[in-house]
Order: C-alpha cells, then sequence, then structure tokens
C-alpha cells in the first residue's frame, strides 16, 4: 500500500507528465502551422470578441496571428514550473488548458468548420449571453463537463439524463459523444446537451465558456488570474465528470478544472483525493450526488404526475413536422390561453377538465383548436398578475419532454411528438403541468387553481372570440396608459447580480429590464410574491433631471443594491449617467458618430455593423455592471418605447438595425415615430445590412430617405 505522501507525488508527476506531452504536441502543431501558412496569418475563434477567450482571460492579451500564438506559447512555458507543490500542480493544470485552446484555434484557420454534428467545438459568445438569465435564475443549476467513455453505454445515457432531468446543462467530450449517440439520444443547445468534441483538447470549450462569463458578466478585468479564478469558483457552478481509465492528459486537464474552481469525480481507482476537489467515486450511479454534494448544487423539486421527463432543458426542443402526433395552431384554427381570477368559492383546486377529444382520438398529424383557462383565486391575487402568469405558460409546457410551444394569447401553437404520444402523454397532463407550475411559482397569491381545457372546435371558438380577445383588448388599453409618468413607483432588479455583482436594472413601465424577461408588471410581481427578492420598489418624489431622467430616490436604491459600485443612473441617457449592463441584454445600441445616430444590433446578429464592429464586439464593451456612455444594452421591446434614448432626441437616432430586428419591432417603432413625430413608416428610414455595413454607404442612404437624424444636434 502507498502512503498519502507517495500518492501526492504520484499525482504531481501525472500531471508535470501531462503537461509536458500537451506541450510537446501544442509546439509541434504551431510550428507546422507557421511552416505552411506564415507567421503573419490571422487566428481566431469564430463569433467572440475576445479572439483566444482563455489566454485573453488569463493574460489580458489577445493573440491576432501565428506568430503571435508562438509568442504566446514562450509565455505559457513559464507557467509549467515544477516544483512539488500545489501551486504548480494548479499552473501545470492552467498551462494545460491554454495549450488545449491552441491547438483548438488551429483547427479553425482560413474561417475552416471543424466540428460536424453533433459537435459543436467553440461556443459562440450570443450563447453564452442567452445562458447568463437561466443561470442567475437557477433555471440552469449548474453545468457539467461528462469527459471519456462511461463503463457501459447504458451508464452514460443514464447519467447525462440524469443532469438534464434536473435542468443542467451538459457538455460532452470523447467516447460519451458515440454512447450518446448510439442510444439515439437528442443534443444540442436547445436541449442543453451539447457534445463538444472526441479529442480532449476539445475540453477546452467550456472552460472558455467559464471563462468568458467572467468578462462578459463579472466585469473582470483580463489578465486578472486571481480575480478570474475567483469568479470562476464562486460564481459559475460547474463539475467535471472525468471515466476511468484517466491518461496523464486527462489529468493535467483535469488540475486546470480544479485550479478554477470545478470540482473532478472519478470512478479511477488509487487516485490521490482531494476533498471537494479530486474525488474517486467508483459507483457511476452515484456520479450525480456526489457531484451536486462537491459543487453545493441544490436542485429545485418539481414533482409533476405525467408520463415523461419535466426539466427546464428541454424548453429549447423543437418538434420536426414528421416526428408529431398532433398540433394546435392558432394562426389557423381557434385557439387561446388565459388566466382568469375568480373568487375562491367558484372553483375546485386541482380540478383538471377537458371538454372536447383526448390525444388518442386525434388524427395523426392533424391540426387541431385548443383554448386553455387557468382559474387562480387568491387574497392576494390581482387582474395585473395575470398576463405575468400567461406570459410562463410558454416555459412551462415546453419544459415537458416532447411538447413543443410557441406564440402566446390566441396565436399560440403546441405540438406534441409521437414519442410522448407513445409514453402516454396527452390533453390532460397540460393541464397538470399548468397546474403544478402555476401553484408553485406563484404560490404567494394564488391559493387555488383549476384547469380547463377545451379541444371542441366550437367551445374553442367561443372562449377564444367571447372570452380571451376581449379580456386581451381590455389588457392592452390598461397598458397602453401605463406609463412612467402614471404610476407611483418603479422597481429595481437585481437578478443578474449572481454574476455581474454590480450591476442594477431600474424597471419602469416604459423600460424594461435590458434582458427583455422583466417588465414593470413582472417586477411588481415579483415584490407582491417575495418582498426582500431581487425586486424592490424604488419611489420617484425626488426628480433631479427631468430630460435624461434622474432621481435621487433611484441613485439612493442602487448606490445600497450595487453596494456602493454606483453613484448615479440616469434612466432616458445614453451619455449621460446611463444604466448599467449585465451582459444578458437582448441588444446594444452604439453612436455612430458620420450618421449623427445610433447603432442597434441583437444578440442573434453575426455580422458586421457600421460602428466597425460585430455584436460580441460591442458587448464586450458593454457589460459587466459598468457605466458606458456612449453605448447601451436594453430589451427589444424598449426601442418602440418613447423614454428610449428621449434626452438625446429618442427614436430619431435609429439609424441602423439588423433587418431581422428591423422587421420585429417595425410595427410598434412606426406607431411610435408616427404618434412622435408624425413620420410614417419610420423603418424604411432606418438602415440595415442589405444596406449598409459601413458608414459612408448608410449616410448615404439616410440622406436620400430624408432620415431626421442628420438634421439633430450632434451627439458628441
Amino acid at each position: 500500500m502507498r502512503n498519502q505522501e507517495e500518492e501526492t507525488l504520484t499525482l504531481f508527476e501525472t500531471v508535470f507528465s501531462g503537461n509536458d506531452a500537451v506541450y510537446g504536441l501544442t509546439e509541434n502543431a504551431i510550428n507546422a502551422a507557421i511552416e505552411q501558412h506564415g507567421a503573419d496569418k490571422a487566428i481566431s475563434f469564430p463569433d467572440t470578441a475576445y479572439s483566444l477567450p482563455c489566454y485573453y482571460a488569463v493574460t489580458g492579451v489577445k493573440v491576432a496571428t501565428l506568430g503571435e500564438l508562438k509568442e504566446a506559447l514562450g509565455v505559457v512555458k513559464t507557467l509549467m514550473t515544477r516544483e512539488m507543490k500545489t501551486h504548480d500542480v494548479f499552473m501545470s493544470g492552467v498551462a494545460t488548458a491554454l495549450c488545449a485552446e491552441f491547438i483548438e484555434v488551429l483547427k479553425y484557420i482560413d474561417g475552416a468548420t471543424p466540428y460536424e454534428a453533433p459537435c459543436a467545438g467553440h461556443v459562440p459568445d450570443a450563447i453564452i449571453r442567452e445562458l447568463g438569465v437561466p443561470l442567475v435564475t437557477g433555471d440552469i443549476p449548474g453545468v457539467a463537463v461528462i469527459l471519456g467513455s462511461a463503463p457501459t453505454t447504458e451508464e452514460g445515457v443514464a447519467l447525462v439524463k440524469s443532469y438534464q432531468a434536473q435542468g443542467i446543462l451538459v457538455t460532452l467530450v470523447g467516447g460519451i459523444i458515440d454512447q450518446v449517440e448510439e442510444a439515439g439520444m437528442k443534443t444540442g443547445a436547445n436541449v442543453r446537451v451539447i457534445p463538444l468534441g472526441k479529442d480532449v483538447t476539445a475540453v477546452i470549450h467550456v472552460v472558455s465558456i467559464a471563462l468568458r462569463a467572467a468578462l462578459i458578466f463579472g466585469n473582470v478585468k483580463p489578465g486578472d488570474a486571481a480575480s478570474l479564478m475567483t469568479y470562476t469558483k464562486d460564481r459559475v457552478p460547474a463539475f467535471v465528470n472525468a471515466f476511468a481509465p484517466l491518461d496523464d492528459v486527462i489529468v493535467a486537464c483535469g488540475a486546470g478544472a480544479i485550479a478554477l474552481g470545478f470540482p473532478v469525480i472519478t470512478n479511477q481507482e488509487g487516485v490521490s483525493e482531494v476533498p471537494k476537489s479530486l474525488i474517486c467515486q467508483p459507483d457511476v450511479e452515484k456520479f450525480n450526488a456526489t457531484s451536486l454534494e462537491a459543487r453545493d448544487i441544490k436542485i429545485k423539486i418539481t414533482n409533476i404526475d405525467i408520463p415523461v421527463a419535466y426539466a427546464s432543458a428541454f424548453e429549447g426542443e423543437i418538434i420536426r413536422r414528421g416526428d408529431m402526433q398532433v398540433e394546435f395552431d392558432g394562426s389557423r384554427v381557434d385557439c387561446a390561453e388565459l388566466v382568469h381570477t375568480v373568487e375562491a368559492s367558484e372553483i375546485e383546486d386541482h380540478k383538471i377538465t377537458v371538454v372536447g377529444p383526448e390525444v388518442d382520438e386525434m388524427e395523426l398529424g392533424s391540426k387541431n383548436s385548443i383554448a386553455y383557462v387557468v382559474k387562480v383565486a387568491g387574497r392576494s391575487m390581482q387582474p395585473d398578475f395575470e398576463p405575468v402568469i400567461e406570459r410562463k405558460f410558454h416555459n412551462y409546457i415546453n419544459c415537458i419532454e416532447g411538447v413543443y410551444h410557441t406564440g402566446q394569447r390566441d396565436m399560440q401553437r403546441i405540438r406534441i411528438s409521437k414519442d410522448a404520444f407513445a409514453a402516454g402523454f396527452r390533453i390532460k397532463h397540460i393541464g397538470e403541468v399548468l397546474y403544478a407550475s402555476v401553484k408553485n411559482e406563484f404560490d404567494a397569491v394564488v391559493d387555488k387553481c383549476e384547469v380547463v381545457i377545451y379541444t371542441d372546435p366550437a367551445e374553442c371558438t367561443r372562449i377564444r372570440h367571447e372570452v380571451a380577445i376581449p379580456t386581451f383588448n381590455k389588457r392592452d388599453d390598461r397598458l397602453k396608459n401605463l406609463t412612467d409618468e402614471s404610476v407611483e413607483v418603479y422597481y429595481s432588479c437585481i437578478l443578474c447580480q449572481a454574476f455581474s455583482p454590480s450591476h442594477v436594472c431600474v424597471v419602469t413601465p416604459e423600460r424594461l429590464g435590458l434582458c427583455g424577461a422583466v417588465s414593470w408588471l413582472d417586477a411588481k410581481a415579483t415584490n407582491e410574491l417575495d418582498p426582500n427578492g431581487p425586486c424592490q420598489v424604488i419611489t420617484k418624489e425626488r426628480c433631479i433631471d427631468e430630460r435624461i431622467g434622474e432621481y435621487e430616490d433611484v441613485n439612493e436604491a442602487v448606490r445600497k443594491l450595487s453596494q456602493g459600485a454606483l453613484e448615479d443612473v440616469s434612466l432616458y441617457s445614453i451619455m449621460e449617467k446611463p444604466m448599467t449592463s449585465c451582459g444578458c441584454f437582448e441588444c446594444i445600441c452604439g453612436i455612430e458618430p458620420f450618421s449623427n445616430g445610433v447603432v442597434i444590433a441583437n444578440r442573434e446578429y453575426a455580422g458586421m455593423t457600421p460602428l466597425g464592429m460585430t455584436f460580441p464586439e460591442m458587448a464586450s464593451m458593454t457589460g459587466g455592471g459598468v457605466q458606458t456612455p456612449g453605448f447601451m444594452g436594453h430589451g427589444k421591446h424598449f426601442i418602440s418605447s418613447k423614454k428610449f434614448m428621449k434626452a438625446e432626441g429618442g427614436i430619431e437616432r435609429i439609424v441602423w438595425m439588423p433587418k431581422e430586428l428591423k422587421e420585429f419591432v417595425a410595427e410598434r417603432l412606426n406607431n411610435t415615430a408616427k404618434e412622435l413625430y408624425g413620420i410614417e413608416n419610420f423603418t424604411d428610414m432606418i438602415g440595415d445590412e442589405t444596406i449598409a455595413t459601413d458608414p459612408e454607404t448608410l449616410v448615404g442612404f439616410l440622406t436620400e430617405k430624408g432620415h431626421p437624424a442628420l438634421a439633430l444636434d450632434p451627439m458628441m
């Protein structure tokens, strides 16, 4: 038997050996690439503002060419110290990770696409920003990195599914990808199971996600390695499952993971355990429980009596037409979804009623009507909360494995897959999901809940036209009159402080949260549900400057909620004391000086803007909970607000946005422009990528259209 000291020495030697091996491979690969392409050859991962994100995060240096990459390898060599100390082991682990990044970036030379489905390889910045909200809300409670091949396909798939059922984001590296594919399991970012690559170096792509989270959300300065590792340890809930046998390279990569605060759980016998960091668990069935305990991840227990899985991991699942059993489509037939507040005496709690045919009475592949009315009662329930609950239906139904939902109100579409139907899923189970989810999330205001689901076409027509649409119209009239001036209070939202400690959103009726997911009514409901939670009341009695929307009340709130990081903010200005951004924003607005206006880019847009920057590059200047005059993160619906950049001239300043975004906001934006300025079809005056991606061409287009921004006072 070896003593602990001997085991420790063996661990050190293994890490050093693995580090040396990867360094040698990296050096040879870089030299070969230089010989083939020349030292001036440009290199970068696609769709990121950080070139080589891991090296940039650790050192603060951006690498742009093969020659610079070779110089960077020399820096990595300095991390490879060889004293028998814990620090040296961790630094060798970091060095191994950086070498892996160098090897991986070489695969992307000349815009190559080295990974084919199901493997993803590099994950774009935009996806990381999309993950921000579910990570801070706990919808994604953790990130699992599964490495190698499980002892059997069945054990590997069972482990992946166990994490997926808990909503955990699962990334796969190595043989586990083949095992999951062999079992016919669906993978991809939409179901939160992402195969990265089959080479061990592909693990760097999940490390890259963690380090970019620190840069994007945490305001961690590139090159501040100590703050970087503190951030990943405290705020990125990741862990590694490494299947035996472990070679030296895998162990060295594991040391890098531990340096970032990510525990490694393995079934490799004889490893030298490190409490809470390197854990031997011989039983693969216990990997899940061991991992969650090591990372202190608490899973929300959701017990819903349905025959398929229910988890946030299935929210992005798409049901193709060929895979669907039946469909309900509000664009073709009468459909509706409605929350209706009633007296407690009028409903029976947990009663689920289906009026009309069940799925097994419908023709395969058919298009059908559906209308579901969720009746709620509670002493604290308010009609203003009805649309807040309704908007959650999309998330609730999409969490059902094998069920797809899109749209809202009377324009929703639902598809039930053949697999879900075969498992026993029926219409009544939608009612069970709606009941359980509403009672669970809104228990502070909903005491009783009853669900009636109509599939009878005549009843669906009646519900839609006689009940739902009049209700929607009444709400819309109320919302139209809901302005910043008409309410007595605003609300804070600090949900994103889990990732961005100094960021504070101030949510008003005319300015929703920059993530696009928190309206004033949402914030109001959240405050009612949890008075001590992320959304606090902010009074607006002491106005400092009406023009820019600055209040002493708001300033006091943001000082307190940012722990003093922010002194003062304005609500309506992009230039003077602008609101901070966390990194979860749907869009970014930035000044375009040549046209005297602003350019807006949305997260989904991958091309170039007239600012000479892509969305990721604009975003790299804007997030992290700091004020950035001239740039502003915001939600899509804020674009058509009368308060959008009001201090600088409002929506008249908008000169360019991607075509897809322009079409999305066109109706509302055009209505606002007509009301405020008498301009018809304002979006026709706004450029997009089909018209111009450079300032000169854009100005020419704006001049031709007579865009009002050209005649406004200079912004700078």
